[in-house]
């Protein structure tokens, strides 16, 4: 099953894809909740080339790698990757005066799908409340 979350924010395309790839960026806005902070991001930005990023929550009770291989990227318009057997788009749509972000993923079997969609979500909603600054 394949899961799609998106938002639109008020940004130039360049600007929003610069943000959405720069591992320091991403360390700032990728997050689902206040209480988690990504303490390491790398990207590799070719296909083939690999990313991950290390989020981990605030208190240092828990903390996960995210990581795959980038297997498409047009700039400023698509990023297509492979994580953990799942597969990954992310569509950049420009607009008059904004950019909207697309994000459809594979869904895991281990948690329930809303919360997945949530959770994909609020980091997706992160990336354009940091990119709007």
């Amino acid at each position: 099953m394949k899961i799609t979350v998106e938002i639109q924010l008020k940004s130039t395309l360049e600007k929003a894809w610069y943000i959405y790839t720069t591992p320091e960026h991403i360390k700032k806005w990728n997050a689902a909740s206040d209480d988690w902070h990504t303490t390491a991001a790398s990207v590799d930005l070719r296909v083939g080339g690999e990313f991950s990023s290390r989020m981990e929550a605030k208190d240092g009770s828990f903390g996960f790698d995210f990581a795959g291989t980038y297997t498409q990227v047009k700039p400023q318009q698509l990023l297509e990757y492979e994580f953990a057997g799942r597969t990954c788009s992310v569509v950049f749509i420009a607009e008059q005066d904004s950019v909207t972000v697309q994000v459809t993923f594979d869904a895991e079997d281990e948690n329930p799908i809303d919360m997945q969609r949530e959770g994909w979500q609020a980091i997706l909603n992160n990336f354009k409340k940091y990119a709007e600054v």
